[in-house]
């Protein structure tokens, strides 16, 4: 949660591209029927880019960025289309995901970087996204229907807005779905020839493939549990790698392409670059740890129900019952008029308000009241709704409802007392705001992901977390001696 709103583009561009009969794939040597040539496709990519940029912040992280960027131009100077630039970007999201878009722009998110092991292993992130730039994937797929389609989604990759007046669902899956099961295997086989010619085991490709599907089987309990659907990256497969055939032929094929000089995988050097990386929201959007959240700049804390699941979302924090039936949900809004809270309910909702009353935390002033609004719960749901003034600028604002509004009523005892514990920070919670970051940890003997779980951040699921995140789920367990990744 930060002060930004989120910019999700609902129209992109216009580009007059004419329909190009034939031209031939770098890659495949055939003949490909497109919609761009390639200036046109330079200039998608361009105004693609911008958008993007409007969606994500970049991560600030230049070593790590230098880092990306000297792997993936590297890999693209043995790329069928060497003689375009490449334009490499990490992004500030803890989503995993990797995507290109045309002209030679390739993204992935700390997010993905979090769940990747090694250096060779970034490789073959970064030789997959090439691989639908050298193929032209995107060009292929380009048409005035699929372009909004495509890059649309492209921009709404972050989770998008969820206020209890617009909620599609508890939770959405806006994520970039890829270009299919065929284009998919054909960026997997071009970006194993790629890492394999520089010098790395293409079978760093299947492990990152591994890593991914593991991390998304994972997700789909933690998605049932959270009503939502799974998330994805969107170059995994149905079947593990390990089933699939058909991926076993592309990376056996790759390695008569193995350069002569051999690479290491660079664990450590890997590892020692990513240390210290948010892992989930970022610098400046707060940190949900068991029942509370905290939010270091904007100097406040907020202790939910015990038990309830915390979401931190771009522009507000969202609590939720663990059968999702009750929540609560934080905003911040901007002032305009010298009014009082209660003033301000009524122009914003209206006068018929019920059970409306002074509401007051510990350090803020305010005011309650019951009202009707639309929500995807159902047009006039009954819903708590309470303004507290943090200064004479800015007001936190809550809306906090039930799905079943004949449990709505019971439920506001609970809502005002949530509220009531909204409190600036004691000097010594300010850290607690901070992100959960990545630490690396050298394995001692006796050490379990169960007992190392005990000292992590993750309020639930942490041994099974933690076993994600080292590519040993579901049920491995850490070497001693070697170096893994906690989250503190």
């Amino acid at each position: 949660m930060d002060r930004r709103s989120f910019l999700k583009a609902s129209t992109l561009f216009s580009l007059g591209g004419t329909l190009t009969s034939c031209a031939t794939n770098p890659v495949t040597g055939e003949k490909d029927l497109i919609l761009l040539n390639e200036d046109e496709e330079a200039e998608l990519g361009r105004n693609s880019h911008k958008q993007v940029m409007k969606a994500y912040s970049s991560y600030n992280d230049p070593e790590l960025l230098k880092y990306v960027t000297y792997l993936g131009e590297k890999l693209a100077t043995v790329s069928h289309r060497n003689e375009l630039i490449y334009h490499f970007s990490v992004l500030d999201s803890p989503q995993v995901n990797a995507f290109a878009i045309p002209g030679g722009y390739v993204y992935v998110t700390r997010g993905m970087l979090a769940y990747l092991g090694s250096e060779a292993e970034l490789c073959g992130v970064l030789g997959h996204e090439l691989g639908h730039i050298t193929a032209r994937h995107g060009v292929k797929q380009y048409s005035k229907n699929q372009v909004t389609n495509i890059f649309t989604t492209v921009v709404s990759i972050l989770v998008g807005n969820r206020s209890i007046a617009n909620l599609s669902q508890l939770a959405t899956a806006a994520i970039l779905r890829g270009f299919g099961r065929e284009a998919e295997l054909e960026a997997d086989r071009v970006g194993a020839e790629y890492i394999a010619k520089v010098g790395y085991d293409p079978d760093a490709l299947k492990n990152v493939i591994g890593v991914l599907k593991n991390q998304e089987e994972f997700d789909k309990v933690l998605a049932k549990e959270e009503d939502r659907e799974p998330y994805a990256y969107h170059g995994v497969f149905a079947t593990h790698p390990d089933n699939d055939k058909r991926l076993q032929e592309v990376i056996k094929a790759a390695k008569s392409n193995i350069n002569k000089i051999k690479l290491d995988e660079n664990k450590e050097k890997y590892l020692n670059i990513i240390e210290g990386m948010p892992f989930g929201p970022g610098d400046g959007q707060g940190s949900a740890r068991g029942a509370n959240f905290y939010h270091t700049q904007l100097d406040f804390t907020l202790k939910f129900p015990s038990g309830w699941k915390i979401e931190n979302l771009p522009t507000s924090v969202l609590g939720t019952s663990k059968d999702r039936e009750t929540l609560i949900e934080l905003t911040m809004r901007d002032l305009n008029r010298k009014i009082t809270a209660k003033e301000l309910i009524g122009r914003l909702y209206g006068k018929d308000y019920t059970n409306g009353k002074e509401i007051n935390s510990s350090e803020y002033k305010g005011y309650a009241a019951n009202v009707e609004i639309n929500t995807n719960f159902g047009d006039g749901h009954k819903c708590r709704v309470a303004i507290l003034y943090k200064n004479n600028k800015e007001a936190f604002q809550f809306i906090a409802t039930t799905k079943d509004e004949d449990n709505f009523e019971k439920n506001n005892k609970i809502f005002d007392d949530t509220i009531k514990t909204l409190r600036k920070l004691k000097p010594a919670e300010k850290k607690l705001g901070e992100p959960k970051r990545i630490t690396l940890y050298k394995v001692k003997e006796g050490d379990t992901f169960k007992k190392l779980s005990l000292k992590s951040s993750f309020s639930t699921h942490a041994e099974n977390r933690l076993r994600v995140i080292n590519n040993m789920f579901p049920s491995g367990e850490p070497k001693t001696g070697s170096t893994i990744k906690l989250v503190y």
